[in-house]
């Protein structure tokens, strides 16, 4: 199944939003600690509403230990404003983890070098970047649709 995965997320009402989302969809979200937000935020809790208890919420307490996780299964799709792929072209699998950067800072360059693709959604060049909890949405979206998966 699709899921999704934040890494070390720094704003709670973001994470709590893809909560929600994921909730909504029926998508796994994985949190990927160091967060800059405690999961008992008023804010987290604020943007996920009653949902967070609906959400199938995964914490791996580093890069590595989601990396345990993940080990063979499914690819690690990556998104950034640098990714190489534009959404419209890429071909989602079933089993796909999309992973999503910090809104602060993204992806280090190392987690977005060890995807096994990345891409970007289209904005206008004027433009630097979307919120996270948008950017799944619509990224979370266009997987299901193509997979067949959505609810």
């Amino acid at each position: 199944m699709i899921e999704c995965a934040l890494f070390e997320p720094d704003i709670p009402q973001n994470a709590g939003s893809v909560l929600r989302l994921g909730a909504c969809l029926g998508v796994p979200v994985h949190i990927i600690h160091p967060a800059g937000f405690v999961l008992s935020d008023s804010n987290f809790k604020r943007a996920g509403l009653d949902y967070l208890s609906r959400a199938d919420l995964i914490e791996h307490a580093d890069w590595a230990a989601f990396e345990g996780w993940r080990g063979q299964n499914g690819r690690v799709v990556a998104f950034s404003t640098k990714g190489r792929e534009r959404l419209e072209s890429f071909r989602f699998h079933k089993d796909d983890v999309l992973l999503f950067g910090r809104e602060s800072a993204g992806l280090p360059a190392k987690i977005f070098d060890s995807a096994d693709a990345t891409v970007r959604i289209p904005l206008r060049p004027e433009n630097r970047s979307l919120n996270v909890a948008v950017a799944a949405a619509i990224a979370a979206f266009e997987a299901l649709r193509q997979t067949g998966q959505l609810p």
